[in-house]
């Protein structure tokens, strides 16, 4: 899951540490002083480092200095104490990931960990190209040879070089983050951060802070200043995927940001000047959310200066058979598996097939196919088992005693019982999910906690907060 160096004088804070994340699936490194915390570095080569601004024979700014020069890609989370939240913010303007107070939350620590490898990740990976066939890296990559993807090729090479705001349009699963990706990779700004941020994973009442960063006292539990994402970004991009769904509370304070490139922190009374592009994606109609009152008319044409739209794939059905041929190199290298390829006939299946869920879809399914495979070539009749045509037999799948998943969100809506019906709804699924992960994997709940993507913390936090329990014979 990635390799973590914890650089901090307190040995037992970090043996204590590092038997957190190591429980959560991380490798650990530790080093004690500032000098080994830079040998290590440059040695051991990690994914994510995270420092004590406090040390014994240099100060933590002096270490991150040298850690950022040599690789200024490489995360660094600052852990401060009270009286150095200056520093810890001055470490932030010239590039650490992010700070946290000791002592630290767990559960927020462990979320933060998880933000900062994915944000490595995305800075450190770049983003194929159109690869040739032949020529399979490992890397994540756009895939395809049809006329739809070589317009989305050279739009990405076009604009890369130039600071223009970026807005990439495409239903969900169609690859906008991989494009996003590619943009900054190819542009001027590649060795500057690239903050991700996910419009609707954060809650409303959060998300502006969480962008703009706020004031010591300007709200119930503000002890701190506190530095937001996109003044993180120094220099840098900022990728909003989901902006459709951007509060309109919000957009007025990001359109100031487009034209003024000027922010003020939650609570704070002066403009902060901040250099950074902006990447935006988003799979709604904008022009209807605008036309309906939730979207602002100006921010939309202040975001519409280039425009990408990635094609779904049922529009470029000679390329689903190349993705396959793609993504199944990728997952079986990932899972260290032997590719076992994919035979005629299940060629064809992909080919006829609508996949409405686009390339996140067919992704799953050869995932799935490759778990219960034995190294014989993909069969169509594995695929349809697992994946293939489950759209056209979602009606026949019992989610509630009332029929169907489709029938029973519609029955849903009509009742208007529930002031909060989107919110219940994903709750209702989610538990069902925990469950058949729980049921799948006979009660072990490491392992159905990672076949969900999830941490253990996130995966018990969830059970109790869905009231499931578990038998006697769960295993760890």
């Amino acid at each position: 899951m990635g390799l973590i160096l914890v650089i901090d004088d307190d040995q037992q804070l970090s043996r204590s540490f590092a038997k957190i994340l190591t429980q959560d699936g991380y490798k650990i490194e530790a080093s004690y002083t500032g000098q080994d915390g830079i040998i290590k570095t440059a040695a051991v080569n990690p994914d994510l480092v995270i420092l004590d601004i406090r040390l014994p024979d240099m100060s933590g700014m002096e270490v991150f200095e040298a850690i950022h020069a040599e690789n200024p890609k490489l995360p660094v989370i600052i852990i401060t104490a009270f009286g150095t939240t200056e520093t810890a913010i001055q470490a932030i303007k010239q590039g650490a990931y992010d700070y946290i107070y000791k002592p630290f939350d767990v559960p927020q620590m462990l979320g933060l960990v998880k933000k900062a490898l994915l944000a490595g990740r995305c800075m450190s990976s770049p983003v194929d190209v159109n690869p040739e066939s032949d020529g399979f890296s490992g890397r994540e990559a756009l895939v395809g040879t049809s006329s739809q993807m070589l317009e989305v090729y050279k739009a990405i090479g076009r604009v890369s070089s130039t600071d223009a705001t970026v807005l990439i349009r495409g239903e969900s699963g169609t690859g906008k983050e991989l494009a996003a990706r590619a943009v900054y990779n190819h542009s001027l700004r590649a060795e500057k951060p690239f903050m991700v941020i996910n419009c609707v994973a954060i809650p409303e009442t959060l998300l502006e802070s969480e962008l703009f960063g706020y004031e010591k006292g300007s709200f119930t539990g503000a002890a701190h200043r506190r530095v937001g994402k996109i003044e993180q970004a120094r220099g840098g991009t900022v990728f909003l995927d989901e902006i459709g769904d951007m509060p309109m509370s919000i957009q007025a304070k990001f359109l100031r940001l487009l034209q003024e490139n000027s922010i003020e922190r939650l609570g704070g009374r002066e403009p902060i000047s901040v250099d950074v592009r902006i990447i935006a994606a988003t799979n709604r109609d904008l022009e209807r959310a605008v036309a309906d009152g939730v979207f602002r008319e100006d921010l939309y044409y202040r975001l519409q200066v280039i425009t990408i739209t990635m094609p779904p794939l049922r529009d470029r059905k000679g390329d689903s058979v190349i993705l396959a041929d793609y993504l199944l190199a990728r997952l079986s290298a990932e899972m260290s598996m032997a590719n076992p390829g994919i035979s005629p006939e299940a060629v064809k299946k992909i080919k006829q097939y609508e996949w409405p869920g686009n390339i996140r879809e067919l992704a799953n399914v050869l995932k799935k196919v490759l778990i219960f495979n034995r190294g014989a070539p993909i069969q169509a009749e594995e695929i349809t088992l697992n994946e293939l045509d489950n759209r056209s037999r979602t009606d026949d799948v019992e989610a509630t005693p009332a029929g169907g998943v489709r029938d029973w969100v519609r029955e849903c809506l009509r009742s208007e019982k529930d002031e909060k019906i989107f919110d219940s709804c994903l709750d209702h699924i989610a538990s069902l999910l925990i469950e058949e992960a729980l049921d799948f994997t006979e009660g072990n709940r490491s392992r159905a906690a990672k076949l969900l993507g999830m941490s253990r913390p996130t995966f018990h936090s969830k059970l109790d907060k869905y009231g499931i329990r578990i038998g006697t014979n769960a295993r760890e």
